[in-house]
């Protein structure tokens, strides 16, 4: 029982786990895990930053605020822990719980696709379909018949808006060998963390990160590939976030008007003049496929799929040309 709980307090109290505690008994990675797991559990909380289940989340605090490889807990999983080791679990596994921060912010750190990147918040945790997308035989040039853009060898401007942290931005220059990256957002302090991760990959010869709205910072300048995960959400749903989110930068979030989709169909009206006759934009936007299909007809969507979504990323080319 936590320090201080009357003795008749509610049957929730007195059982309420007390992680900073009871993580001092543990006595491997695996007691650790079996602990947070069941503490994660009960605490309720949302996984929507790179884990999707307790026992995912847990397993991926544990291992990176302990310095080792997070894809191979099983390898560490009955190593002992040392005093200083279980104080520090206590800590950031009570911190998730009690501040409903998300992990990465926790940690410092995040991944996506197995790619390392500073996390804080600065930007929000690095997530996007788009990411996948670019790995697939889409872009990647594996499967010339599927791809959209031709020989990724042949890209060589890209422009991601929203850059956020950077992470899409380092993943496009990953995809495409020969470009050069210009990396727009509004948030001064998301391209302090942005211009890190760019030095972390050793990437600050390819990748540009320019501070302002849209599409103004790149007046003029035209591109073979738009990549933008721009603030998306509603007004109604902004209301009802889960506790996690409400830490990161909700400026990254709410993308205006009734819908969320202003700054979506600003971006869908000025790329055009930023594509070059080749290119194309790929752009995600969430669920509400059938609100822009019906705003723009003309347009010549192609909604794409990935593993984990369906119809949240579409490609735009630049030609023909929309009304």
């Amino acid at each position: 029982m936590p320090e201080g709980t009357p003795l008749n307090a509610p049957f929730a109290e007195l059982t309420k786990p007390d992680l900073r505690r009871e993580m001092a008994g543990m006595v491997t990675l695996r007691d650790a895990l079996r602990l947070a797991v069941s503490a994660f559990q009960e605490a309720g909380l949302y996984y929507g930053h790179g884990s999707a289940t307790a026992v995912d989340e847990a397993v991926f605090m544990i291992l990176e605020s302990l310095n080792l490889p997070v894809d191979d807990f099983n390898a560490f999983a009955d190593a002992r822990l040392t005093d200083r080791e279980k104080t520090l679990l206590g800590e950031r596994l009570a911190l998730r719980i009690e501040k409903r921060l998300p992990a990465a912010y926790i940690t410092g750190r995040s991944y996506l696709l197995g790619l390392p990147f500073r996390s804080d918040a600065r930007a929000l945790v690095p997530r996007s379909y788009i990411a996948e997308l670019l790995r697939s035989p889409l872009f990647d040039g594996s499967e010339p018949a599927q791809s959209l853009i031709g020989d990724p060898y042949e890209v060589t401007s890209v422009l991601d808006l929203c850059t956020g942290g950077g992470s899409l931005a380092i993943f496009a220059a990953y995809a495409f060998p020969n470009a050069t990256v210009d990396a727009v957002d509004l948030s001064p302090e998301a391209l302090n963390l942005a211009a890190e991760n760019v030095r972390d990959h050793g990437l600050e010869d390819r990748i540009t990160l320019l501070q302002g709205d849209l599409f103004a910072p790149v007046k003029g300048k035209t591109y073979d590939l738009i990549i933008t995960n721009p603030p998306y959400v509603g007004p109604e749903v902004m209301e009802v976030l889960p506790g996690e989110f409400l830490h990161e930068p909700q400026m990254a979030l709410a993308g205006g008007g009734g819908d969320g989709l202003d700054l979506v169909r600003r971006i869908i009206e000025e790329c055009r003049a930023h594509l070059n006759p080749e290119g194309g934009m790929l752009c995600e936007m969430g669920e509400d496929h059938e609100i822009l299909d019906e705003d723009y007809p003309d347009c010549e969507f192609l909604w794409l799929d990935s593993e984990d979504s369906a119809s949240e990323v579409f490609w735009l080319p630049a030609t023909p040309q929309w009304s």
